[in-house]
């Protein structure tokens, strides 16, 4: 059962005559994307700190964007956050809202990765920047007030997957641990061959078509859809990663993907929460100006990071 909310923004989008993504350019696309949040999304709510800030990449400078609601003697704990867009759009001022929802919710600084994009820069340039940006920021936290042994990563759909590879790497490279892995509806398995792919491939926003464009812009060999950093479901060891809260929707075809990296990581002794919100489509969390379920997430999310974090 699609939520009546979500089938009426569907039905406006068709009326409308949005153009589905894979039918674009993706400069093109990402100026879609771009201007389509201010029909979804909510006002960005007012947040004491905003900060543009860099970091020293492999492949060069990596913009990122500080959030903090006030300052904390002791050091804020800091969510290093990766958007979503398929890695080919998508960018700091399409998730800046749900950003400042985070930092406000959470009680935390969040700092937005503006990691390089495809088919300019193919896989694995993402997982560079992201992983880069996540060290040096454990590098420099003190310096902008922040309490590095309190650190999570976290994305929505690709920015999901990225956080979940920033994870594995990190513990493999014997880094501090993390707090907190916030995967929302995460991209697991390049191979796109879930249930929900076929279920859900036609009539929610994001169709088989879209999920093709964004893996064969960023996935350059078909053999790299087997690499742990383009498929964190397809390593052999998810046991001792940070506790993961992953959060799903019915009506997407990347739902079961977080499913199985869930219930991977359960069965390796890595504490998972899975929720589902059954009626929801994908990238909804960023559209709380027409989905009340998208604030409810949202607010799901910050008290796990909340938690985490204490």
């Amino acid at each position: 059962m699609l939520h009546p909310q979500a089938r009426a923004l569907i039905d406006l989008m068709a009326a409308r005559g949005v153009p589905p993504t894979h039918t674009l350019p993706p400069a093109e696309a990402r100026r879609v994307y771009r201007e389509r949040r201010a029909f979804t999304q909510p006002e960005p709510p007012a947040i004491e700190r905003v900060e543009e800030l860099s970091a020293a990449g492999p492949h060069g400078t990596i913009a990122l964007r500080l959030y903090a609601p006030g300052s904390d003697v002791g050091g804020l704990p800091v969510l290093v956050y990766f958007h979503g867009g398929g890695w080919v759009i998508g960018d700091l001022d399409t998730h800046d809202t749900l950003c400042r929802q985070l930092a406000i919710g959470a009680g935390c600084a969040v700092v937005a990765v503006d990691y390089r994009m495809a088919p300019e820069h193919r896989f694995p340039a993402a997982v560079d920047d992201c992983l880069a940006a996540t060290r040096w920021l454990r590098q420099a936290a003190g310096h902008f007030g922040l309490d590095a042994t309190r650190m999570a990563v976290g994305g929505d759909s690709a920015g999901g997957n990225l956080a979940a590879v920033v994870a594995i790497a990190e513990r493999d490279a014997g880094a501090p641990p993390l707090r907190l892995q916030l995967l929302i509806y995460p991209a697991t398995d390049q191979r796109r061959g879930a249930p929900s792919h076929a279920a859900n491939g036609q009539g929610y926003v994001l169709t088989a078509e879209t999920m093709d464009y964004f893996h064969d812009h960023y996935i350059a060999d078909p053999a790299h859809d087997l690499d742990w950093r383009a498929s964190p479901l397809l390593h052999e060891d998810l046991s001792g990663l940070p506790p993961a809260f992953v959060l799903t929707a019915g009506y997407d075809p990347l739902r079961d993907e977080g499913l199985q990296y869930a219930q991977r990581l359960s069965e390796a002794g890595t504490r998972a929460t899975l929720v589902n919100f059954e009626r929801q489509i994908h990238g909804f969390i960023l559209m709380g100006k027409a989905l009340d379920e998208a604030n409810t997430a949202v607010a799901l999310c910050a008290a796990e990071l909340r938690r985490a974090f204490t």
